[in-house]
């Protein structure tokens, strides 16, 4: 049986393994073991976090249309703005209502305005 050389294979890999954790600091980024470990705790990281990213962005997309539609008007809320939006199917996602909000406070106030408008002239039919 011929003797079997495995230098290349694992040069191969830990090269590998290297090149991802180049940019880690100090032994992270030398020694095998701890960039191995390393490796894996940024994947993992990565992982879980791409879920949570889309969660805050969620969050700062409410509390900026939250703090917009109370700024006017008393007794008025997100829930209240969002439930009305649901019920004159006016299909606009958060992203898109919190991007109004910010740059262009009119437009907003023209949309929630038209939904309470709109539930006035309902209530006015059904009477």
């Amino acid at each position: 049986m011929t003797r079997v050389k495995r230098g290349y294979t694992a040069r191969r890999r830990r090269k590998k393994i290297r090149l991802f954790a180049s940019t880690f600091i100090g032994a992270h980024s030398r020694l095998t073991r701890t960039t191995t470990q390393q490796r894996m705790r940024a994947l993992v990281s990565s992982h879980r976090d791409r879920s949570r990213k889309k969660r805050d962005f969620r969050r700062l997309w409410i509390t900026r249309i939250n703090a917009v539609t109370r700024e006017d008007r008393l007794f008025y809320s997100y829930s209240l703005f969002i439930h009305n939006l649901y019920k004159r199917q006016l299909l606009l996602n958060r992203k898109i209502l919190s991007q109004i909000a910010l740059s262009n406070k009119n437009c907003f106030d023209i949309i929630s305005n038209k939904i309470i408008n709109q539930k006035e002239n309902t209530n006015q039919i059904k009477e």
